[in-house]
């Protein structure tokens, strides 16, 4: 089998190359979705000459169905809520505040692993990349994308190496832009493109946001 992507750097080298217009501006920022989209953000942030966090997701399930989202919460207070959903199923606000108040604390769990104590990114005006190292189903990126749209970005850009054919038709909420190297009608699972697919660890996040934090201060 010959891979397209020889890991998740080579990955990023290779998309980076496909968003150069958006290089050397200081309105730029990128995040990468933890896990695996941070190594390939780094490597799109640090070609582009941009910021680069992570752009920390949770669904809101409904109780009774989790897999279905009622909304959404992103990094930096950002939150979807879907009123067809909610109102369909009869979401009391009670219930709302507790699903919400639940992932609120994991999020925050998660942004203190991750960024450690560096604020939360400002988006307001700002063009968007939001970086994964590739889409399947599209939900983690539709709900990254939702959830963006409170924070209102000037721009919001999608960019992943790989993704199936009809990806821009999975994501409703569509994004401004939506940046790819390979769209493939025979796909089955993001690792089949890439050689070395490994789980990211949250210790190889936390390095690469480091490591690309002082780079910006050096």
């Amino acid at each position: 089998m010959l891979w397209l992507f020889e890991d998740r750097a080579d990955a990023g080298r290779q998309l980076a190359a496909k968003l150069e217009a958006y290089g050397g501006r200081d309105d730029v920022l990128v995040l990468g979705l933890p896990r695996g989209g941070v190594p390939v953000a780094y490597e799109v942030a640090v070609a582009l000459g941009a910021a680069l966090d992570v752009l920390v997701v949770r669904k809101l399930g409904l109780p009774q169905q989790p897999e279905l989202a009622m909304g959404a919460i992103a990094s930096g207070g950002a939150l979807y809520l879907n009123e067809n959903v909610l109102r369909l199923a009869r979401v009391s606000d009670a219930v709302l505040h507790a699903v919400e108040a639940g992932e609120r604390a994991e999020l925050a769990r998660r942004e203190k692993l991750y960024r450690g104590k560096r604020p939360v990114p400002e988006v307001r005006g700002k063009t968007v990349i939001v970086v994964d190292d590739g889409m399947a189903t599209g939900a983690s990126m539709q709900v990254a994308v939702m959830a963006l749209r409170s924070l209102q970005p000037a721009r919001i850009v999608v960019a992943v190496p790989v993704a199936p054919a009809d990806a821009v038709r999975r994501l409703a909420d569509a994004p401004d832009e939506f940046v790819c190297v390979l769209t493939a009608s025979d796909f089955q699972a993001v690792g089949q493109f890439y050689r070395d697919f490994e789980q990211t660890t949250d210790k190889q996040v936390r390095l690469l946001l480091f490591a690309h934090a002082r780079k910006a201060t050096a």
